[in-house]
């Protein structure tokens, strides 16, 4: 069974959160308000695709920028 440590806020697991965060967030919200609001649910599967597919993540450069480090080492650039 692959269990994620839980010990430190890297950075993946940031993004899973925030992920889960906008998700709930957005069907709570088509729920209580407006179906349009399962936009925000979209938005939030297409960039999960969008990052497992290229590896980009508009997220993941922000929470970078304030401080979070990865728990994946980076490949070095063959260029």
């Amino acid at each position: 069974m692959y269990i994620v440590t839980t010990k430190t806020w890297y950075l993946e697991r940031v993004i899973w959160m925030v992920a889960g965060v906008f998700t709930l967030t957005g069907t709570l919200l088509a729920w209580l308000l407006s179906p349009w609001w399962l936009v925000l649910t979209a938005l939030v599967g297409i960039n999960l695709i969008i990052f497992a597919l290229t590896g980009f993540c508009i997220m993941a450069n922000i929470l970078h920028k304030i401080g979070f480090v990865s728990k994946i080492p980076q490949e070095s650039d063959p260029s």
